[in-house]
């Protein structure tokens, strides 16, 4: 069985069915598409942290910790003092790109087309 953000486990032939459930797997979390749309160019984690207005260290830590463990996103140590630490997207986290980007399409025309019906 895979495991979600929220809701525990969800059945394997879920997951067969309807292949979107992998998708929600890997990206749910409140963050994690913002966190990623900020990572198509490579960021350090105060970095990360300013850019998504909101999330505290605690949560952004996980949501990082968790698109690690999906192998969404690269993590990067620099043996320094202070440490360095840089975020990366992985091939996979690369091909999700066009996905986001088509995200926000939707979401602009989205938000349009409600501004019009006000």
């Amino acid at each position: 069985m895979a495991k979600t953000s929220f809701e525990g486990e969800i059945p394997q032939e879920q997951i067969e069915v309807c292949p979107v459930t992998e998708t929600q797997n890997v990206i749910a979390g409140k963050w994690k598409i913002i966190i990623l749309w900020h990572l198509r160019q490579t960021r350090r984690f105060g970095e990360l942290q300013r850019l998504v207005p909101g999330i505290s260290k605690g949560i952004l830590t996980s949501q990082l910790r968790e698109l690690e463990k999906d192998q969404i996103v690269h993590r990067k140590v620099y043996q320094e003092v202070p440490p360095k630490v840089e975020y990366s997207l992985t091939e996979s986290g690369e091909n999700f790109i066009p996905i986001l980007e088509s995200m926000g399409e939707w979401g602009r025309k989205y938000a349009m087309g409600k501004k019009k019906a006000d």
